[in-house]
């Protein structure tokens, strides 16, 4: 026959018990957080290097292609037609960068569904 547990032990296993979920729910933040600022900080570098780029492009490629074009058509013909080149190569970088940063979540969703499912399990155990 099985012993029956008092009401204070039966609260106190309840009592660890959710103390536990909430350690781990915050493990499982700190993950998704971790997660997301990895990727965050992958995509700013994908936005720092394009715009770099971008400006030595602008520097080298301004001296050499306007003085190849100067040849052929007016100095302020050849260094309107390199900055429009330049400013389309620098905005597809960018572009790209800020891309992905559109997939950045900064709420960590695993944990708040799983926060929900502890809720509703706490919920349903104090109803029994």
């Amino acid at each position: 026959m099985a012993t029956e547990r008092s009401f204070t032990v039966v609260l106190q296993d309840i009592m660890r018990n959710v103390q536990e979920i909430i350690r781990a729910e915050v493990r499982l933040a700190k993950a998704e957080i971790r997660e997301e600022a990895s990727k965050a900080f992958s995509s700013m570098v994908w936005v720092m290097v394009g715009a770099v780029c971008a400006a030595f492009a602008l520097t080298f490629l301004l001296w050499t292609v306007v003085y190849a074009v100067g040849l052929v058509w007016p100095m302020w013909a050849a260094t309107l037609v390199v900055a429009a080149v330049l400013g389309i190569a620098g905005a597809v970088m960018l572009s790209r960068g800020i891309q992905r940063m559109k997939h950045v979540s900064p709420t960590p969703e695993r944990t708040v569904e799983t926060i929900k499912e502890n809720v509703a399990w706490v919920k349903q155990q104090s109803i029994k």
